[in-house]
């Protein structure tokens, strides 16, 4: 069941995505899917929604510091504007209603791109609602995101490590962080965890686990 905990050694936390009543939907829809072999949440945008995020929020999820680990997929729907890249990620420390929280987020079709600086755009470190990519990436360019290779809906292997106010994303087991975040811009918070999509994404997630 969406949301229910199975005991893990190292004190961890599984939360099997095999239900949608574990899951506070923000303009998101949601579908119980099978995805390149595995049952999957299936999440696109809620257009009938006026909100700002699409957000899935996993009940019971209740995190401060650790590690986060799941595999996500994401590619631009079909009827996507060219400019979509299939934004998919994580996110965490999520405020009720999810008001603010902090997310690891991807571009699949950036990784591979024949243009550099669209390589050098895969991932994402955003903290909403007052550090939206394009600002950090004006304020601060560079800073925030990073390459990583990517292929467009495919599993792809994501490890968030969280500690105080530093964070590392690590891409598809490698034993090197990717993208690096030394100053969290919400602080030492608590909150929950949520699946996260950008605009004009199919995205799909599997089990979330915590340790």
């Amino acid at each position: 069941m969406t949301g229910s905990r199975a005991a893990h050694p190292a004190q961890a936390s599984m939360f099997r995505l095999n239900s949608l009543s574990g899951l506070e939907l923000h303009n998101v829809k949601a579908d119980l899917v099978t995805y390149r072999g595995r049952r999957a949440v299936r999440l696109v945008e809620d257009d009938s929604v006026d909100e700002e995020h699409s957000i899935a929020i996993i009940s019971g999820s209740d995190f401060k510091e650790g590690v986060i680990e799941t595999e996500i997929a994401g590619a631009p729907r079909a009827d996507a504007p060219a400019d979509m890249r299939g934004f998919v990620g994580i996110a965490f420390r999520v405020q009720p209603q999810g008001s603010r929280f902090e997310c690891f987020y991807l571009r699949p079709t950036n990784g591979r791109a024949d243009d550099q600086l669209r390589r050098n755009h895969s991932t994402q470190y955003i903290s909403q609602p007052e550090y939206p990519w394009f600002r950090l990436r004006e304020e601060t360019p560079g800073v925030y995101e990073s390459y990583t290779d990517l292929v467009p809906g495919a599993w792809t292997k994501v490890k968030i490590a969280v500690s105080g106010v530093q964070a590392q994303l690590f891409v598809d087991g490698a034993e090197q962080p990717c993208l690096v975040v030394n100053d969290l811009k919400l602080g030492e918070t608590q909150g929950q965890i949520a699946l996260w999509i950008g605009s004009g994404t199919e995205a799909h997630f599997s089990n979330v686990v915590v340790k």
